[in-house]
């Protein structure tokens, strides 16, 4: 690629591609850089198959994923050779899918099929399940209306899982939250997500805390919240313009162990403002890939004693069991080939 200045301004000539196989080949030479691939496994309804060659895991430039946001994803975690929480996951996400008014192109037993042979293939035994559904390619206008067919896409990404021994420090984000319509969706209309991540870390913190319009705590960029109070009563906030965290739901379901031990006096969800959180003996945040981190600072005070607490790390024993040998009504055990 020769240059030449004309005035100030450096004129680039451009390389044209004549051919599928001279793109192929640079492709294959920045993929080659790579000394281990972080995603052994993609499956396409475009191409309508699995692909494991990364560089033609892609997605065309005409899908109104790209150029519109007009698609849904969700996420589930392989851990230890099982998919965990699968189910619940695909659930939220064709709610999310009905909401943004696409229509998969499979039933959901096809869709199901389709992750649980894609991570076999993938042969990645811990790792993150990642997965879309398009309005599909078909043109670059507003409305999705001429596009043939939606689409449906999924990655595995290797992911190596530790357990969160040390606290986070997080801050009250600047960035406007989205509304509840766009907010209980898990649409791919990250913006807000992102800008409040990048906020967070210009400030030195793990993450951010949204707060409604009415000054209740919501959540964070990514993951939810939970709070432990000094009655030591597990506290949640409400999912009403939030989106329904499914670590979190099951963290609700596995929480009354901590009850019948005596650890815990109550589970219970609950509008909570930023004075009654701040005032909390411990924080958390609460996600799928975590599954818990616990949070010691907030806006440069600490959360409880400033250190990680006794009940939050009994939560975080519970998911972490519950994903290595819960029961297989919620883990799906994968049959590698």
């Amino acid at each position: 690629m020769a240059g030449a200045k004309v005035g100030n301004v450096e004129e680039i000539k451009l390389q044209v591609f004549s051919s599928t196989n001279e793109l192929i080949e640079i492709l294959n030479k920045k993929c080659n850089k790579a000394t281990d691939q972080p995603y052994p496994a993609m499956y396409s309804s475009i191409f309508g198959g699995i692909v494991l060659d990364p560089i033609m895991m892609m997605i065309p430039i005409d899908d109104h994923m790209v150029h519109r946001g007009h698609g849904v994803f969700d996420t589930a975690i392989i851990f230890d050779g099982f998919l965990y929480g699968l189910d619940a996951h695909l659930d939220r996400f064709l709610r999310s899918a009905s909401v943004a008014k696409i229509s998969p192109p499979f039933p959901l037993s096809t869709l199901r099929s389709i992750l649980i042979q894609l991570t076999a293939k993938s042969k990645c035994k811990n790792g993150t399940l990642r997965y879309w559904l398009s309005a599909g390619p078909g043109n670059f206008s507003l409305s999705s209306s001429g596009c043939p067919t939606t689409a449906f896409y999924a990655i595995v990404i290797k992911h190596d899982f530790s357990l969160w021994k040390e606290g986070v420090k997080v801050i009250t984000s600047s960035i406007p939250m989205k509304t509840p319509l766009f907010a209980t969706t898990k649409s791919v209309n990250y913006l807000p997500n992102v800008l409040a991540q990048l906020e967070a870390e210009e400030k030195k913190a793990f993450a951010s805390i949204w707060v409604d319009d009415e000054g209740y705590i919501a959540e964070g960029p990514n993951m939810n919240v939970a709070f432990v109070n000094h009655e030591r009563e597990l506290v949640i906030p409400k999912f009403d313009k939030i989106l329904a965290g499914c670590t979190e739901n099951r963290l609700v379901e596995l929480a009354p162990k901590l009850i019948d031990k005596g650890h815990l006096k109550a589970v219970r969800t609950a509008d909570t403002s930023i004075e009654e959180a701040k005032a909390a003996a411990e924080m958390m945040f609460v996600g799928s890939s975590l599954p818990i981190a616990p949070i010691i600072m907030w806006d440069g005070k600490p959360i409880g004693n400033g250190k990680v607490g006794e009940l939050t790390l009994a939560l975080s024993d519970l998911l972490w069991n519950d994903m290595g040998a819960g029961p297989e009504t919620h883990r799906i055990r994968i049959i590698y080939e």
